[in-house]
Order: structure tokens, then sequence, then C-alpha cells
């Protein structure tokens, strides 16, 4: 079967490219570019990243770029790969150890670079920080008996909800300093909003909740402590799931 051709960034990511044997040097790199587009993404945001701009940071005229990437949606991809920091080590931690710690510093460096949360969207892993991030996940589940599809799986869940919570407490963190015109600032506020609206016959749980101030009483703990108790949940069936291999997982509860 004829190999699959690797897509531009791809090869631009892994330095897969053909490098020309004649003509001028070049005066710029692959990694400058990146560099200062990420250098205008965490001063601007997202939307000021055009190619115009990041020309503008590397002093060079805009269609220059294009000879190291092919488009601004190729460098959006590289910046996401870039902008990443290293996995957090292994070192012989049992799986759930290092799961939790994997797991957090995956949601701590999503709230570090917001704008990275609407890049997620469309970039699928494919470079080589994004690409040891998966494998030091698969690596830490490797001795639970699990098969590969399910390891696959795991991390797959994992990702999504650091980068669910990373949003969320991004959100709440900006409606914290939110506008004084009566807009929501926050659970406790959101709660109240709701209790005016929900109809008792129709959301019983829901109303009762509400009346139970459970989003105020959210909000006292939504950091860490929500983060952590979600995440419990997500380990615990993890656990469960490695129980059901037999002795092949291992013994339940050490890793």
């Amino acid at each position: 079967m004829a190999q699959q051709p690797l897509p531009p960034v791809v090869a631009r990511m892994w330095g897969r490219e053909a490098i020309p044997r004649h003509g001028p040097r070049p005066s710029l790199d692959l990694g400058r570019i990146v560099d200062a587009a990420i250098r205008i993404a965490d001063r601007e945001g997202l939307e000021g990243v055009k190619m115009s701009s990041v020309a503008g940071e590397v002093r060079v005229a805009t269609m220059s770029l294009y000879r190291y990437v092919g488009s601004k949606d190729e460098l959006l991809i590289v910046m996401a790969d870039a902008a990443a920091p290293e996995p957090p080590v292994l070192d012989g931690q049992p799986w759930r150890d290092y799961l939790t710690d994997w797991t957090r510093a995956h949601r701590d460096f999503l709230l570090a670079r917001p704008w990275l949360l609407a890049l997620g969207q469309h970039t699928p892993p494919a470079g080589p920080r994004a690409l040891r991030w998966l494998d030091r996940a698969l690596a830490a589940l490797a001795g639970t008996g699990l098969g590969h599809g399910e390891r696959l799986n795991i991390v797959t869940t994992l990702t999504g909800y650091a980068t669910r919570q990373a949003s969320l407490a991004h959100a709440l963190n900006s409606a914290a300093g939110a506008a004084e015109d009566g807009s929501i600032s926050g659970l406790a506020d959101y709660g109240h909003v709701l209790a005016q609206v929900v109809d008792p016959d129709g959301y019983p749980e829901l109303a009762a909740a509400l009346r139970a101030n459970a989003f105020g009483a959210a909000e006292q703990w939504i950091d860490d402590a929500d983060f952590t108790f979600g995440l419990d949940l997500l380990l615990d069936g993890i656990q469960a799931l490695v129980a059901r291999q037999g002795p092949a997982g291992g013994v339940p509860g050490i890793g």
C-alpha cells in the first residue's frame, strides 16, 4: 500500500521538508516566526495574530512568511504545539499519581495561555510537543493490562476534562471582573438568575439545588477542589476498569 504523504504543516513541524540545495540562504526559520506569533498571542490574544503582524514582529515583508508557513491556519497549528510546555516526567510514578499530575499540568498551561483554548478545537495533536503529552500518558497506563485502544480513549477523556476545566476557570475569572451593568459575574449570580426562570414542575431537581444555593456554595470551591473532585471521579472509573482486567492489570489501589 502506498505511504500516505505528510501534510505540509506536519512535515514542517517534524523537520521533514526537503531543503533546497540552491538559492540564497534563508534569512528566517519557522521557529523564529512561531515564537513571534506566540509573543503576539500572549500580548494581544489570538485576534492579534495576523500574517502581517507576525511579519512586522520579525521585520520582514508579509509575503516572505509564506516561504516558511503555507497559511495562517498552518501557523496556528504550529503555534498550538510550540506553546505547550514539556509534559511532566513519568519517573516511575503509579499511573494514578502520574495522570493526576498530567491532567492538572494540562489544565494549568491552558490557563496560562487562554488563547490555546480556541486553537484546540481546530488543531488535532500532530506536532512533537503535543505527541509527547500523549505518549507519556499512554506510558503511564502501560502496566495496567488495558489495551492500546482503551488507553487512548482514557487519555482523550482526560484531555477533554482538562480543557473543559480550563475553559470554565477562564470564563469565571473573566466574569469576576465583568461589567457593573448587572451581567452575570460568577456562579452565585448565575444561580440567582436561574432561580427566577426555572419552573419547579419542569425542573424539580435543579429547582431544589437552586433553593439550597448549590451554585453559591460551589463558587467557594470552584478552583482546585472542584477540579480534584471531577478528576477523582474519572480516575475511580479508570481504576475500576483496570481492576476488571484481573491479575494482568495489577492490584487495585497499587497502580
